[in-house]
């Protein structure tokens, strides 16, 4: 048996007592049934989809989305959300009430679309009899779904089988003219939307790489820039489109959309921010290329672009007391947004239109609850309010009406009630708390430009609507907030690792500007300070866009640094905005004041300082970089025109810059240690070398490691007097200070006894027993000591002691190569050395080669060049200057091996080149 109310039918039946008496159906149950019931329409099913759920409160949303993606699929958008809001409680009733499996038909037909929801409990009680108010009430749980049925069907019923109930409803398609995709009623003139003279449509063409491609007139005229200026720049250079990655949805994102609608800002070329409401369209052209098409006009002549809302007809959004249902209702009904921020752009933008109003804001609480965060707002300059934040407590600038609902008649007579508001010239406006289990989660506000315009009414509306959402909009921010932080620990990690892979202060610095821009601020400037007694120097500045650059340092280079707070956390630093915000109004008025009208065009000298007041024009923050209980310097951050930091970004900033301080702190320690090492290094190797009358000499000096070793291999060539020189070349044991004691003690007492007049033996053992005597401190050394006397005749007489030292070569201009020496005991060894001196002459042509243990020790596996491959490469340098055979000994001990060398080397080649002659 079939029974159901079919509005629109003829008038039930009356018993012989009056009694009404329910309308019977003769068709048959179950799907057939409709089209009997359609027959008088001419109604044929063209097409039909159908899906079963199981008895879990997610099948209600999967439901919806079902419901939604087939009428879509089928062109029904006019009734999407009717039938998915009609589903969405016929299912609830079935999955969460009955405990039974859903079963969903939707069938389409020429005029409409029916729906039907059946369950597996057919005696669950349908009341039939009386007036519709009867079916349902807000304090029952029950009958809400019929409710609805009667209100927003134009047909429905209930099917009974024995094992089954089957509601169903029908929704028709409205008629509209042909080639109509919708349409508004005839207005009076007073009611129509307001446009400053003519309406200017932007018309704008993105290619694939986000690159604007055409720029109609209209945009010249609502930005300032030609199209020579804009076309070939990317839309990111004008677009004002507040996002955090990992979030919402971005520019690039919407560009990639089939069609998307929407309010942002576009800067112009006089630096400030327009709001527009936007149109995108994706196309491809004759060459299959995709671009998208956007069309701009000034977000308060939005009509002129805007898809406008659906509402419901009057036979359709009655209701059982005869009210229209609240288009705020059919919103909260559909499927909320995949992200947040399209969640609460179309809660504002419900709100709005809700309560007719003229703007609409909607506020989230931060994490501890003590400020509100404009996360959405339209009908106001959306860019400027973005992020910006409120406190919630008592206190100048406190936002009031947060936890209660409140109604402003005029804000005029209360300045400061809602700080939001301020200068936008609204006038009168209601706010109302989303509350999650008696938290306090955000607040809801619209406004109106006349004064007056809300009463409690309205308050009770908004708050109704509001506290249908807020649970949607709770979920929603903690998923994001989860997906932010997962994405701040990554970025830290990877942050931690790029600086600690470098000791180097200006990379330092680079890396900590580079990771900060674009993906934290627009641009950044770091502050560095030497000492508590210096004052902040600025060491580097980076903007997402480089031509910008030389303009904010030479901004910041003109104003005093932050104060060097240690106080953790974020301060406002509003002196680069208000500084580059007179500069920009200075040169505009000079320009203005040259061209004698003001439609002059802004003069191309004054660009950069626009630019730059435009760039640094927003929100900025100083973060301290504390190290080791000292501020070491500051992070500044800085946004655009008119744009606020998000707290969640700012909380990642300082967890940042107390590893960038680190990192930086870090750096400065090893660079002062290096410096140290190198000024000791170069202290222990003599300043330059003399000049020598008949000898040519030249020294190669190669430190191991990354110059931050000291002590190890030295050399000294220095007069003693009456023609002689004295020359050592020496390696002590071990690196570090203790190596470096002796390397500086060994060089200092060669010149001072060797100026005494002592022989080279002498002047070994006394260095002998000044190394014994620094004790634990002492090392071992090994050293070729000797004296040069050039003579008369072009050759050159040496004497040459070589303490435990590599064996000096020399060559004859035959390619003959002997060593010159004996080998004797090291230093630092024995305390009683008995040292001799010999004596070697060196011809006209003849080469004296002096080399460290790091020269004949070289390796390639196994393999070493030792003594004897010296001696080879020295055999192929007969005829070079000493310049050319210390230079190719240092190139094949080089080649020897692919390796970087792991000890010191020192070579001092000597040559006597013999007598001029005229």
């Amino acid at each position: 048996m079939t029974t159901g109310l079919i509005p629109g039918g003829p008038p039930p039946e009356r018993g012989p007592t009056g009694e009404r008496v329910p309308q019977r159906r003769r068709e048959p149950a179950g799907p057939a049934a409709l089209h009997v019931d359609n027959r008088s329409r001419s109604s044929v099913i063209t097409a039909r989809a159908a899906a079963s759920f199981e008895p879990v409160g997610r099948s209600v949303a999967t439901a919806r989305s079902f419901v939604r993606d087939t009428l879509q699929g089928w062109g029904c958008a006019d009734i999407v959300d009717d039938a998915v809001v009609l589903t969405s409680e016929l299912v609830t009733n079935a999955v969460v009430h009955a405990g039974t499996q859903a079963d969903v038909l939707c069938l389409r037909a020429e005029d409409g679309v029916r729906v039907e929801v059946s369950d597996r409990y057919p005696e669950r009680e349908v009341p039939l009899q009386g007036s519709l108010a009867t079916m349902g009430s807000l304090d029952r749980e029950g009958g809400r779904g019929l409710q609805l049925c009667a209100a927003l069907a134009a047909r429905w019923g209930v099917d009974y089988t024995p094992t089954h109930k089957n509601v169903w409803f029908q929704l028709d398609l409205p008629e509209r003219p042909v080639g109509t995709r919708t349409a508004g009623p005839v207005l009076p003139i007073d009611l129509l939307p307001l446009a400053d003279g003519r309406v200017r449509v932007a018309v704008l063409q993105i290619d694939r790489k986000g690159t604007i491609s055409a720029w109609n007139e209209d945009a010249e005229e609502l930005f300032g820039y030609s199209a020579a200026e804009a076309t070939g720049r990317p839309l990111t250079d004008f677009a004002a489109w507040p996002h955090t990655p990992g979030t919402g949805t971005g520019i690039a994102e919407a560009l990639r959309l089939s069609r998307w609608e929407g309010t942002y800002g576009i800067r112009g070329a006089d630096g400030r921010v327009a709001s527009v409401y936007a149109s995108h369209l994706r196309v491809r052209d004759t060459g299959g290329e995709p671009s998208t098409v956007c069309l701009l006009v000034r977000d308060h002549e939005r009509a002129v672009l805007q898809t406008p809302s659906r509402v419901p007809s009057g036979d359709q959004a009655t209701a059982s007391d005869g009210k229209n249902a609240d288009p705020f209702e059919v919103f909260i009904g559909s499927p909320a947004p995949d992200d947040l921020d399209g969640l609460l752009q179309r809660t504002v933008e419900r709100a709005r239109d809700m309560l007719d109003a003229d703007s609409a804001f909607l506020l989230l609480a931060t994490d501890d609850e003590t400020e509100l965060e404009v996360r959405a707002s339209t009908g106001l300059p959306s860019a400027r309010q973005r992020f910006a934040r409120v406190p919630v407590e008592a206190g100048p600038g406190r936002y009031g009406s947060a936890r209660m609902p409140a109604v402003h008649d005029d804000l005029s007579a209360v300045p400061g009630a809602v700080p939001l508001l301020a200068g936008t010239g609204m006038r009168s406006v209601v706010t109302v708390p989303l509350k999650v289990e008696g938290r306090l989660t955000g607040s809801l506000g619209v406004a109106a430009e006349a004064p007056g315009r809300y009463s409690n009414e309205e308050a009770l509306r908004l708050q109704f609507a509001a506290d249908r959402i807020a649970l949607a909009v709770e979920s929603a921010r903690l998923g994001e907030l989860e997906r932010l932080r997962r994405g701040s620990l990554s970025f830290l990690v990877e942050a931690s690792d790029l600086l600690a892979g470098t000791l180097d202060r200006d990379q330092t610095l680079a890396l900590m500007a580079q990771m900060t821009v674009p993906t934290l601020a627009t641009w950044c400037a770091v502050y560095t300070i030497a000492d508590q007694a210096s004052e902040p120097y600025l060491s580097y500045v980076l903007h997402e866009d480089e031509e910008l650059i030389d303009g904010i340092k030479s901004l910041l280079s003109k104003i005093s640094p932050p104060d060097p707070v240690p106080t953790p956390g974020a301060r406002v630093w509003s002196t680069p905005g208000e500084v580059a915000h007179q500069a920009a109004l200075r040169s505009s008025m000079r320009s203005l004041g040259l061209s004698g009208g003001p439609s002059h065009r802004i003069a191309p000298g004054i660009g950069p300082t626009l630019a730059t007041a435009s760039a640094v024009g927003g929100e900025t923050v100083v973060l301290p970089l504390v190290a080791r209980n000292r501020v070491i310097g500051m992070l500044t951050l800085g946004k655009p025109t008119d744009e606020h930091f998000r707290q969640e970004i700012l909380e990642l900033a300082e967890d940042l810059s107390r590893r960038a301080a680190l990192a930086l702190d870090n750096a400065r320690l090893y660079s002062e240690r290096t410096a140290i090492s190198q000024a000791l290094q170069r202290s222990l190797l003599p300043p330059g070398l003399p000049q020598i009358d008949g000898v040519e000499v030249e020294v190669i000096y190669r430190a191991a490691g990354e110059g931050n070793e000291v002590g190890g291999d030295f050399y000294d060539l220095f007069p003693i007097g009456d023609g002689a020189y004295g020359f050592a070349i020496g390696d002590v044991c071990g690196t570090g200070p203790n190596a470096a004691a002796v390397t500086g003690l060994a060089r200092h007492a060669l010149r001072l006894l060797a100026r005494e007049g002592l022989s080279g033996p002498a002047v070994l053992e006394r260095l002998n027993s000044a190394i014994l005597d620094e004790g634990d401190r002492s090392r071992f050394l090994t050293l070729l000591y000797g004296e040069l006397r050039p003579q008369q005749d072009g050759s050159a007489e040496l004497k040459v002691v070589c303490a435990g030292h590599p064996l000096p070569l020399r060559l004859r201009q035959d390619g003959t190569v002997l060593p010159a020496a004996e080998p004797q005991p090291l230093l630092g060894v024995m305390e009683d050395l008995e040292l001799y001196e010999e004596r070697v002459t060196l011809d006209p042509g003849d080469v004296l080669l002096c080399v460290t243990d790091g020269v004949t020790e070289r390796r390639e596996g196994t393999r070493m060049l030792g003594d004897d491959g010296l001696a080879d490469v020295l055999t192929t340098c007969t005829g070079l200057t000493a310049g050319a055979v210390a230079a190719r000994i240092m190139r094949a001990v080089e080649r020897f091996a692919s390796d970087a060398p792991s000890d010191d080397m020192a070579i001092l080649a000597m040559r006597v080149p013999g007598l001029q002659k005229d």
